[in-house]
């Protein structure tokens, strides 16, 4: 039977996790790119949501939550034609509808994370094409090997809210689109700093807030297990957010804004696989951890790989989401609070490294092809002109700001 409780949970949840998109992604890299870009970024954002959760009605939802394949569901939801208002979705105790809704907000954020990485110097249609490809042919797939009852979910792989769903995904997969364009004009040497560092907080700030629908409403329930994956949630981002701050007050003698909500993010992304399985003692190892390996990762894209991930998408998301994976097994029954393991620590982390490494090739591999074949029908990249005049007026034909 429905529960009015977990379902009233799991409709605020899933207006949470909109959020985090619009507007909360969009301003948090509007913030970070040239006032002349900050315009291409939130069209981007608001057309992504929208075209994802159209294909996500057609078909993507089914190709994920459907049928019993190994790896990849079938499409007997098409079009949603299998829901009825009244159905329950199995295993909980709320509307299939509510779940469909749900799910398909992640759905829209994930794409939607790929545009730190292809910001400043991607053209508006193709960026289109690609999110839309690559939800059908890395998303979808990857959802059901771990989510849908694939491949992966029987190898037993823990993933609460998305640390490989989501950001492992979205992580290399924006690294390869970011090296396959090439950098931006001027890079490394001539990029400015980001625009307005205010903005930046104001859409981390609003992420941090959806995050608890993102991770706590993956409980699918308003219970106990919601509210200590809340908890956890917060703390790791509070964690890493101090981390990051003394960090740069170590290198640099000062703090920067930007550098805290990145630590913040960083916490977030890293506690989004084991929110729902570790307690609180546990939330904040990872939060720390998370600031110091995703700092050097950053570093390391930029400056030895000297690949121009625009808005540190594999730094911060990819890093962090497969380090809390793997932290997981080690963490659970570290402090008060977190669960029990059905298998040997040692043998749950083969099965988590197996689940992050095998995404992780997939997703460079499937991005690799959409994006080369995108690149020979197309095009994917502005021109010189356009990069150095700026996406808003040369595409778009608006400007972010009219001071006169």
């Amino acid at each position: 039977m429905i529960d009015g409780g977990d379902t009233a949970w799991l409709l605020t949840s899933s207006a949470l996790v909109l959020l985090m998109t619009l507007p909360a992604l969009g301003l948090f890299y509007a913030g970070l790119v040239q006032a002349k870009n900050i315009l291409s970024v939130l069209i981007q954002c608001i057309a992504l949501t929208a075209l994802i959760s159209l294909l996500w009605y057609a078909g993507v939802y089914s190709e994920a939550f459907s049928g019993h394949g190994a790896l990849i569901g079938d499409m007997n939801a098409a079009m949603l034609g299998h829901l009825s208002r009244s159905a329950v979705h199995p295993g909980t105790r709320i509307p299939e509808s509510v779940f469909v809704m749900f799910q398909m907000t992640f759905a829209v954020i994930t794409p939607a994370l790929m545009i730190g990485a292809y910001a400043e110097r991607m053209r508006f249609g193709p960026v289109l094409i690609f999110s839309g490809l690559w939800l059908v042919f890395v998303y979808a797939p990857v959802t059901h090997w771990v989510w849908g009852g694939g491949w992966l979910a029987a190898r037993g792989v823990m993933d609460f809210a998305g640390g490989i769903v989501v950001h492992v995904t979205a992580g290399v997969s924006a690294l390869m689109i970011a090296w396959m364009l090439g950098p931006r004009e001027g890079y490394p040497s001539a990029l400015r700093p980001p625009h307005a560092p205010w903005m930046v907080m104001v859409g981390a700030s609003l992420l941090w807030v959806g995050w608890f629908g993102f991770n706590a409403g993956s409980a699918l329930a308003a219970g106990a297990d919601a509210g200590m994956t809340m908890l956890a949630t917060h703390l790791s981002a509070a964690t890493a957010t101090l981390t990051w701050i003394v960090i740069e007050r170590v290198n640099f003698g000062k703090s920067s804004l930007v550098g805290a909500v990145t630590g913040s993010v960083a916490g977030l992304a890293a506690i989004t696989p084991a929110a729902g399985y570790v307690g609180p003692t546990a939330a904040i190892v990872i939060g720390l951890t998370a600031s110091l390996v995703c700092y050097g990762a950053v570093l390391i894209v930029k400056r030895r790989l000297r690949v121009d991930d625009a808005l540190d998408v594999l730094g911060v998301h990819g890093v962090g989401g497969a380090l809390g994976t793997l932290l997981l097994p080690f963490l659970v029954s570290f402090g008060p609070g977190g669960v029990s393991l059905s298998r040997p620590v040692f043998a749950q982390f083969l099965v988590q490294l197996e689940g992050v490494l095998s995404v992780a090739v997939w997703s460079a591999l499937a991005t690799f092809i959409i994006v080369k074949l995108i690149a020979i029908a197309v095009g994917l990249r502005v021109d010189q002109r356009v990069e150095i005049q700026g996406l808003d007026f040369a595409l778009h034909g608006e400007t972010g700001y009219n001071v006169e």
